[in-house]
């Protein structure tokens, strides 16, 4: 896993330094309370290569056995569009976002609308829908 210095600005760029923002949740010394901090935070893990964040969040019914992380694919930029639930007393919600990356010579842009479920007080990413 790659990793960032505390003094950082978070990779998910919500304009917090990495410790205060993603970090804490990496460490396991916080829970994602929403459904956007999660899904900040597994963006800010596929860019450090986090796989066991990424399982971690990921909910069993849907889960792969392990992920394949490209240490090629570079992360540059998130958007979160919208939100749907997802807030600190729901059970379920949707975030839109796209999440701009560069693989080479190739740039792209993912953009999906993901679910996500509270379970046993813990957000956990379902899946996603990708969007043209």
């Amino acid at each position: 896993m790659t990793t960032i210095e505390g003094r950082d600005n978070c990779l998910c760029l919500s304009g917090e330094q990495y410790q205060d923002c993603c970090g804490r949740f990496h460490s396991g010394h916080a829970e994602a309370a929403t459904a956007e901090q999660l899904m900040r935070s597994r963006y800010s893990a596929f860019a450090l290569l986090d796989e066991a964040y990424l399982l971690r969040t990921h909910h069993p019914a849907t889960a792969p056995r392990d992920l394949q992380l490209d240490p090629e694919m570079e992360w540059r930029r998130l958007d979160i569009l919208s939100t749907s639930g997802g807030g600190p007393f729901d059970t379920e919600g949707t975030v839109e976002f796209k999440a701009y990356y560069r693989h080479g010579r190739e740039r792209g842009v993912l953009h999906e609308a993901s679910r996500f479920v509270r379970d046993g007080g813990r957000w956990l990413y379902v899946d996603g829908d990708v969007r043209a």
